[in-house]
């Protein structure tokens, strides 16, 4: 099958995921990130998706690649289920340049980076790098069995030009149980992620932390102008 232009919304299956949130160290420094007409959620809790496509066959149009993204969550936005907060973007590495250039197309601030997902004994390990330099590793154990199939939409908002964007993305995903954040590291000071790292002690949002070793979703769906971004 030849690669055909990409259009939305594109379709991903099966992906191997590690979903992380967090309340973080520098709760100002995040709040930084936001255009000046969002506002971080009451908990100030920063989202963080590890995820890789191992073949071409699980995308309808990007091809294999990984992925490490984070962000904030909001104040006064959510998901059509009226619970899960609205999150916003604020870093987006992604191994695909096919990938990135569709994303940047939709105010994601995408740049390149590469994601591993390593499961020894009961630990899953998510290893994001930039130039072949670590700069987030996550760990978390995990059990064998499925303990629900989660499914529904996040709410995701971008930056284009002056404009808020906002995406609605449906998923299916098998979450593994039992199931325990482990430890969440910024690994690079340098490096502008190192804005979001977590509270010492680690404090993590259970309800928005989970493994799925088949997560589906479509990317993104349901595209609304939601205003001029401000500032």
């Amino acid at each position: 099958m030849s690669e055909g232009p990409l259009v939305s919304p594109q379709l991903v299956i099966h992906s191997r995921m590690l979903y992380t949130s967090w309340i973080p160290a520098d709760p100002k420094a995040c709040a930084r990130l936001l255009p000046a007409v969002l506002r971080p959620a009451k908990n100030d809790a920063v989202y963080m998706n590890q995820y890789v496509v191992d073949t071409p066959e699980q995308t309808t149009g990007f091809g294999a690649y990984s992925l490490t993204y984070l962000g904030l969550d909001l104040d006064g936005h959510t998901a059509p289920d009226g619970v899960t907060p609205g999150r916003f973007f604020t870093h987006y590495l992604n191994s695909s340049e096919r990938v990135r250039a569709y994303a940047l197309e939709r105010g994601v601030p995408a740049s390149a980076g590469e994601t591993t997902l390593e499961v020894e004994n009961d630990v899953v390990t998510a290893t994001t790098s930039v130039d072949s330099v670590p700069v987030i590793r996550s760990r978390a154990r995990i059990g064998k069995e499925i303990g629900m199939v989660a499914r529904g939409h996040l709410f995701y908002l971008t930056r284009l030009g002056n404009r808020i964007l906002g995406g609605r993305y449906p998923y299916i995903g098998d979450l593994v149980t039992p199931f325990e954040v482990l430890s969440i590291e910024m690994l690079a000071p340098d490096h502008p992620v190192y804005a979001l790292r977590p509270a010492s002690p680690l404090n993590v949002v259970s309800g928005s932390c989970f493994y799925s070793p088949s997560d589906s979703f479509v990317y993104p769906g349901g595209e609304v102008d939601l205003g001029p971004a401000g500032h």
